[in-house]
């Protein structure tokens, strides 16, 4: 019970005292996998509503109308301009576009409140409601595939030999001023509420992301030119205040540090990420997969990340997955029990080298029908490089094409 303060004061309690009043505030954080998916459902209804109240908007509801928003896809982080601290998920902070999409909302809140005569807000309608008449520009149907159920029968054969090929793979060692780089094919789940109030999947074209990284984090740089927020030359992903690194905000040099053996990386894993995410076992595996997907990771540690891995309760091995450059293989699983998206880690079969990652929803959700491929990413390069912006030898120097 919170006690009443022995002398009745007349001016407000400062923040120290209220402090020692009342207890301390809790700080829950949820996955980089469901903040991606809430950015991307909150900027997509910005954009919308923004389409919908802005003066002189033309009152198309054909199925083919444009709203002229921006690129089906375009996260909240990567509008911001320069990011200083990077999530697991993908180099571009979460705070800050968090701040972008508080930001846009305002933004969207005073078209809202401005209209005209001419304007759509007198009309009535779904046009009134602020919902889209049409899916966001360059947005195509998310791909609906049968799921294939997983097993934890054949996983540890699986996981030898997947561990086993990464800790034999050759990578070079960065040296003094130079950069890792990691090129991608990739594509996410835009979603659209259409004029009949009903959700429908939407998901970006699959497009090239790249990326470059300081050894040690504090210097990098994004090129996805398919995304209209980000210039055609790319964005910094500069950390000048630099910092401690962590799981969730990891370089090259402090994934040297980890402790190499299942046991001890896996306790690690759940003493960092406690109380993030939709419960400890979700929460682990969700970091290791942000680990692997766009970082350059050590070998050794590779190895002990995917036994770490299997070690995970509902971690099972799916026989067929396909990525985002459409290569088929194996894949380590498991399902996010609160809304049912299953996170694919895929492997060659033959070679049981990392390909990419795909998402599925395993049951009806949120709007989302069972099979529907949530996200896909396939990484098809990655290389030490001597500065930002150059790519290894056989990709060239152009900027790559959507």
């Amino acid at each position: 019970m919170i006690r009443t303060p022995r002398r009745r004061r007349e001016e407000p309690l400062d923040h120290a005292e209220l402090a020692r009043l009342l207890p301390a505030p809790g700080d829950p954080e949820l996955s980089s996998d469901r903040l991606n998916g809430l950015e991307e459902h909150l900027m997509t209804e910005i954009r919308n509503r923004t389409s919908d109240t802005s003066p002189g908007t033309a009152s198309d509801t054909s199925p083919g109308a444009s709203t002229g928003a921006p690129p089906a896809g375009a996260h909240a982080g990567d509008r911001a301009p320069r990011p200083a601290r990077r999530p697991g998920r993908r180099p571009v902070l979460v705070g800050a576009a968090a701040a972008l999409v508080l930001a846009a909302a305002g933004v969207a809140g005073l078209a809202g409140g401005s209209g005209g005569s001419g304007g759509p807000g007198g009309s009535g309608g779904s046009e009134s409601s602020g919902r889209a008449v049409a899916p966001p520009a360059g947005a195509v149907p998310a791909p609906v595939v049968q799921v294939v159920r997983g097993s934890t029968a054949g996983l540890a054969g699986a996981v030898a030999d997947i561990s086993g090929a990464a800790a034999r793979a050759e990578l070079p060692e960065p040296g003094p001023g130079q950069f890792l780089y990691v090129r991608s094919e990739v594509s996410w789940l835009v979603s659209w509420e259409g004029a009949d109030g009903k959700n429908r999947s939407y998901v970006d074209k699959i497009h090239p992301r790249e990326v470059w990284m300081s050894p040690d984090g504090d210097k990098g740089w994004l090129m996805e030119p398919y995304k209209e927020a980000i210039d055609r030359d790319g964005i910094t992903l500069d950390d000048p205040e630099g910092g401690d690194r962590t799981l969730n905000s990891p370089s090259y040099d402090y994934l040297r540090t980890l402790p190499t053996d299942p046991g001890p990386l896996l306790k690690k894993i759940y003493d960092e990420t406690g109380g993030m995410g939709n419960g400890p076992d979700q929460q682990a595996f969700s970091t290791i997969g942000d680990l692997l997907r766009e970082q350059v990771v050590p070998p050794k540690l590779a190895a002990g990340l995917y036994r770490a891995a299997a070690r995970i309760p509902r971690v099972v091995l799916v026989d067929d997955s396909v990525d985002a450059a459409g290569r088929h293989g194996v894949a380590i699983a498991r399902t996010d029990e609160a809304d049912g998206a299953r996170t694919e880690w895929i492997f060659d079969r033959e070679t049981y080298t990392y390909l990419g990652e795909r998402t599925v929803q395993t049951r009806d959700a949120e709007g989302i029908e069972a099979g529907t491929v949530r996200g896909r990413t396939a990484v098809t390069d990655r290389a030490v490089v001597d500065a930002v912006k150059q790519r290894p030898a056989g990709l060239g120097d152009a900027p790559p094409s959507a």
